[in-house]
């Protein structure tokens, strides 16, 4: 590996953040379903399940399963639309505000210790390489050539 190209560094790197990230979230006893299903609510209560299905990136039946288990938990309450009977809205509770501040507070402190590797010295190098890979993707991701 030590030979290999930035950009192949770079994606093996990525590759592992997904699974990092759900172990350090999974830690807390929530789900990285549940803990991005709250935070979603965290910033605005009283959604329907198929909007945060579609914020999430999944399916509404997922986004039942996962529910189910926040609301066993306590930490969502599922209600009725007052103005759409047949809508039902889901909203955080207190326990689940606590969780995601917990929870986001820990992986935080996690996160930083595994992160803070690279020197001040090299600092501008690698802000710079990865400014320039970050203006590439959104370029690239809105139909340009790279």
């Amino acid at each position: 590996m030590t030979e290999w190209p930035l950009g192949r560094l770079f994606a093996a790197a990525s590759r592992m953040a997904g699974p990092v990230w759900s172990r350090l979230v999974e830690k807390s006893g929530v789900s990285p379903a549940g803990f991005f299903l709250l935070r979603i609510l965290l910033g605005e209560d009283g959604l329907r399940a198929g909007e945060v299905a579609r914020r999430l990136s999944t399916t509404p039946a997922t986004i039942t399963s996962v529910v189910d288990t926040l609301e066993r938990n306590g930490h969502v309450e599922r209600r009725r639309d007052g103005g759409d009977r047949r809508a039902v809205l889901l909203h955080i509770t207190d326990s689940g505000r606590r969780l995601v501040k917990e929870t986001g507070h820990a992986i935080g402190g996690d996160l930083w210790r595994l992160l803070d590797v690279v020197d001040r010295a090299d600092e501008p190098a690698v802000r710079r390489y990865l400014l320039t890979l970050i203006e590439r993707f959104d370029t690239f991701t809105k139909g340009d050539r790279p």
